[in-house]
């Protein structure tokens, strides 16, 4: 054995020391779930670590002002308004999450990539609550990334965003220690007091939209998104904290669930607020469309992120309503995969110009099709759909959400302990 080999072993040996849960970590979800069982887990790794480094390559920008910074361009393909947006605080967690999930004994830069998006989150902060982020970013004609702000729209936070960043810095907490530059657990304890501060409404202990929303703001107020409902992390934040707020919050999250969710589909709305003492789903346009009371854009993700919390502690009060929805995407559908349509009203209709091909609309029912074993042979069918969708032919949203869904399907995502 050469010096060269030598000395690739001991850095390599180093890394993984300084690594405790490099990918892939084959995480034993609750027994009686599933994964693709067509191919090998191998081959499952794989196809996330090369999907991985096609998203890594495209989306994950080094900041040329502030060259020890990173961001996830969400905006490249000029979807978002205004055009010179750059990222939002959805991506910039995703970015967060997946550099901490994807990180490997064969590359130590995602630890490099975490600290750059790290140091970005912290220089854009809410101007509501410093320690969340604001939740969109633009370049200014002098090539400055600043917070968005307009006569309509100020620097405030989205809880989506923050509650993702602060689950990825118990993350690194968990996979490089706290004991460097960054002292990621006490930064995640810090944000998660954040958000039962500014994005948890203190009188009912549910989610709010963002902490630009004051308790008694006669139309936000009694909001919540559903999309947001990530108990995994909320059962995170509450372990870290010990704060009993949080078993409140998540009772009142799983609450609300089984108030809105369509008895007929499982299906969720984009938007849900409180109505004599009930949550119910929004009519009309609430805060971004006129599918804010259905199953859109932002309520696909659902599937996924109440799934979670049932594949990693077993918590079943979701289940009812996720098996609810795995029989009737295969009843809509006819079992076909291809039949997935991007939006439904709750009974299950088409919305209107919908169409298919969206991986927005089809990972997530991947995820929850992980539930239960009687969905084994469409979940072969949603991952091979997945996989078959080129990267090049979808945009950041699709793409990121598929990657993430592919993560928590080859049972690679975990729980920060």
């Amino acid at each position: 054995m050469g010096i060269k080999d030598l000395f690739r072993n001991f850095m390599i040996k180093s890394r993984t020391e300084l690594m405790m849960k490099p990918f892939p970590q084959h995480t034993k979800y609750t027994i009686g779930t599933i994964k693709p069982n067509y191919i090998d887990q191998k081959k499952l790794d794989q196809q996330v670590k090369e999907f991985y480094q096609m998203w890594k390559s495209k989306y994950l920008i080094k900041s040329s002002m502030k060259p020890n910074q990173y961001y996830i361009n969400s905006n490249i393909e000029g979807m978002i308004e205004p055009k010179n947006t750059v990222s939002i605080s959805e991506s910039h967690g995703h970015g967060m999450l997946l550099m901490v999930i994807m990180a490997n004994t064969d590359d130590f830069s995602e630890k490099i990539y975490f600290d750059g998006l790290y140091r970005f989150y912290k220089d854009h902060p809410s101007n509501n609550n410093h320690l969340l982020m604001g939740w969109k970013q633009i370049k200014d004609k002098n090539g400055n990334i600043v917070n968005y702000e307009s006569s309509t729209d100020n620097p405030d936070s989205a809880t989506d965003g923050d509650m993702d960043i602060a689950y990825s810095l118990l993350l690194a907490h968990y996979q490089w220690g706290s004991d460097g530059e960054i002292n990621y657990l006490n930064e995640a304890k810090r944000m998660i007091k954040a958000i039962m501060l500014s994005d948890v409404n203190s009188i009912d202990l549910f989610l709010k939209l963002g902490d630009w929303v004051p308790n008694d703001n006669s139309k936000y107020g009694r909001g919540t998104r559903p999309s947001d409902f990530m108990i995994d992390h909320l059962k995170a934040f509450q372990k870290e904290t010990s704060d009993p707020r949080w078993i409140r919050v998540i009772d009142k999250t799983y609450i609300i669930t089984n108030q809105i969710y369509n008895l007929y589909t499982g299906l969720l709305p984009d938007f849900a607020e409180k109505q004599n003492g009930h949550f119910k789903p929004v009519k009309g346009v609430y805060l971004e469309s006129e599918y804010d009371g259905y199953y859109f854009t932002n309520a696909c993700r659902t599937p996924w992120r109440l799934s979670l919390d049932y594949l990693l502690t077993g918590d079943n009060r979701a289940l009812t309503l996720l098996n609810k929805l795995n029989s009737w995407i295969k009843r809509k559908t006819n079992n076909d995969p291809n039949k997935i349509k991007s939006g439904y009203y709750l009974d299950g209709r088409d919305l209107p110009n919908s169409s298919e091909n969206h991986l927005e609309f089809i990972s997530p029912f991947a995820v929850s099709a992980m539930v239960n074993d009687n969905n084994q042979e469409w979940l072969n069918m949603l991952w091979e759909k997945m996989i078959s969708i080129d990267f090049n032919k979808s945009r950041y949203y699709g793409n990121s959400i598929k990657l993430l869904c592919m993560v928590v399907i080859s049972n690679n995502w975990w729980f920060p302990e």
